[in-house]
């Protein structure tokens, strides 16, 4: 059955004289689909409520905004890419309701679904998240979009705003992510004019990630520093090999001799950093070490070594899988260099045992980037997309049988 769950006005409003404010325009809808995961952004005249609901025969997604306005009203389109959307239709439901209806190639739910107040030259959106879902999940969501409904004209309660750091689906367990301001203490890092310390601005960030991320309730976070305290790089790593981290995340916002590059980025260890991995790998430790509690101590040398090999291998595709993700989200929500995933030999990336990645946040030789680094505006809206990617990282871990 396909019964069409309608946005409706917020209870408060239905029972206030006030007359509503005047509902902003859809500007643009974009779709982007691939076998794994598929996203729907509406560009909007200012934030506003909006519903999703699951429809099927045939199998769709509905996303209702309240909004008065449509740029190209009745549009039909075919997503950028190919995977779970097939296509996808714009219509002026009601004279207070734009709908778009996205045509599934396979069963899909919403991951996470939340809106992004103007920033810069940003028109407001509201961005929704969707991977695949099994038939019986589907069916579920669909029989309870169903239940929700009421009477001969259905209602839904306008939908909320998954927080940063939330999502939709479950996960068995609470991750433990740490969390590395980079710098501290004696060590500034990059400097600008007026005082401006590296050290400073990444504490303050990682800070504000951190409660994000515990708001969500979905995590353990744990940080390198919390204050001006200088750490050496290998004590950063071992901080995160010793309390057993399932994701190490170190915050940097660097300079560069060529003031006009801009943009955040994320980064994961260099392919052929064999090197430096052998410098964690030294001293107080040793191969045997590392893969403690995958194999016993009397084994082989060259078994060792390649069982050592394969554990750098899955810790490289997860931390690839953590950057992928992390860029995903903050895509829609703030500027990024050209391919945003990139590889380095950062020694705070060479644990063998933990995935790992890099972010920079920016670059205090650009005059734009300094000026966003310094806004808690910025701060806010970049920590709340870095912890929306964590999550849909942890998501891609543990997918809901």
């Amino acid at each position: 059955m396909a019964l069409l769950l309608l946005l409706t006005p917020l209870a408060a409003r239905a029972q206030d004289a006030t007359p509503l404010p005047a509902l902003p325009g859809v500007i643009e809808v974009r779709v982007s689909a691939t076998p794994e995961r598929a996203r729907l952004v509406i560009d909007l005249g200012a934030e506003t409520n909006f519903a999703l609901v699951s429809l099927d025969e045939p199998d769709r997604l509905a996303i209702d905004v309240r909004a008065a306005s449509v740029a190209a009203p009745e549009a039909n389109g075919k997503p950028a890419g190919e995977g779970m959307v097939s296509g996808y239709a714009v219509e002026q439901a009601a004279p207070d309701r734009v709908r778009t209806t996205l045509t599934l190639s396979i069963p899909a739910q919403v991951q996470q679904a939340y809106l992004l107040a103007p920033f810069e030259d940003q028109p407001a959106r509201l961005v929704v998240d969707i991977i695949p879902a099994t038939a019986e999940q589907f069916a579920a969501n669909v029989a309870r979009d169903l239940a929700i409904s009421t009477g001969s004209v259905p209602a839904a309660v306008a939908h909320a705003p998954t927080p940063a750091g939330g999502s939709n689906l479950p996960i068995a367990t609470k991750p433990l992510v740490v969390i590395d301001p980079g710098h501290g203490g004696i060590d500034s890092g990059a400097a600008a004019a007026g005082g401006i310390k590296e050290k400073d601005i990444v504490l303050a960030f990682s800070l504000r990630l951190q409660e994000l991320l515990v708001e969500s309730g979905r995590f353990d976070v744990a940080l390198t520093r919390e204050d001006d305290t200088f750490l050496r790089l290998e004590e950063r790593v071992a901080l995160a090999r010793t309390n057993k981290a399932d994701l190490f995340i170190s915050i940097h916002a660097d300079s560069f001799q060529q003031p006009e590059i801009r943009g955040a980025s994320v980064y994961t260890r260099d392919e052929n950093a064999t090197d430096v991995l052998d410098k964690v790998l030294a001293d107080s430790e040793n191969k045997t070490d590392v893969i403690a509690g995958f194999a016993v101590p009397q084994m082989a040398p060259a078994v060792v070594d390649i069982l050592l090999d394969l554990m750098r291998r899955e810790m490289r595709m997860q931390s690839f899988m953590a950057a992928q993700a992390i860029v995903h989200q903050l895509e829609p929500s703030v500027l990024l260099r050209r391919f945003p995933v990139r590889q380095a030999d950062f020694f705070v990336l060479q644990a063998p045992d933990v995935p790992s990645v890099l972010v920079e946040l920016g670059f205090l030789s650009n005059a734009s980037d300094m000026a966003n680094l310094l806004q808690s505006d910025w701060r806010d809206r970049t920590a709340d997309a870095l912890a929306r990617g964590i999550s849909s990282y942890f998501d891609s871990l543990n997918p809901e049988e």
